[in-house]
């Protein structure tokens, strides 16, 4: 996993259906292999009466817990090809089970694998997949001479604005990716012909979702 990483914020639901069969997929976002054991075991008690509740969870920053599960589909036709979907999205700290309601109709290899990789996909479409960015808030103290500035570094390096605090100075809160700290101290000091105060605050990890800055820390980050 690097410093920026794809996962799920909100978890959906998908359907599709296949010669009678329902497919029916859960996303759910996990931190721990534990919450993703208790996911699923949740969904068998949800779908008891389903014949197949197949799964997939990947789990850390170098997907140290990651498992796929045919459960009783012919091997190779579900749990794998679930898991493929998910690291074609690169995602992490994520799972998802697919229940399956049997028609009646069997639907071969090739069927079941297209079902199940379908059914993943519809799932993640109706989730909140977000990237979470290793970042740092910067605190700036300016004069109102520098706030002209500090707007527009914040506008052009694309840089979330937390809070601006207006009183006989200005206190800006940004965010900044940790690895353009450097390059954002250098740019806000020039701007302002070094008036600027600059104030490093929380390490943290942020994301941007629907027009909102979404924070956690850098625990719930991992």
């Amino acid at each position: 996993m690097s410093d920026d990483y794809k996962t799920v914020y909100k978890g959906g639901e998908g359907e599709l259906v296949e010669k009678k069969s329902r497919f029916i997929a859960t996303v759910r976002p996990v931190i721990t292999e534990e919450e993703a054991l208790a996911f699923i075991e949740e969904m068998r008690k949800k779908y008891w009466d389903a014949r197949h509740n197949c799964y997939v969870y990947t789990v850390g920053r170098n997907r140290e817990y990651t498992r796929c599960s045919d459960d009783g589909e012919p091997s190779g036709t579900a749990g794998r090809p679930m898991l493929d979907v998910i690291l074609g999205e690169d995602l992490y700290n994520t799972a998802v089970v697919v229940t399956r309601y049997f028609g009646g109709v069997l639907l071969g290899t090739g069927g079941l694998v297209r079902a199940y990789s379908g059914a993943v996909q519809a799932g993640l479409k109706n989730s909140t997949v977000i990237t979470r960015m290793k970042g740092t808030e910067l605190i700036i103290d300016t004069d109102y001479n520098g706030i002209g500035k500090l707007q527009y570094i914040a506008g052009e390096r694309g840089l979330p604005v937390l809070d601006t605090e207006y009183t006989d100075k200005v206190k800006m809160h940004v965010l900044v990716r940790s690895r353009e700290e450097e390059a954002v101290r250098k740019a806000v000091t020039e701007g302002t012909n070094g008036r600027a105060v600059i104030t490093k605050g929380r390490d943290l990890y942020y994301a941007l979702a629907d027009g909102n800055i979404l924070t956690f820390d850098e625990i719930q980050g991992q």
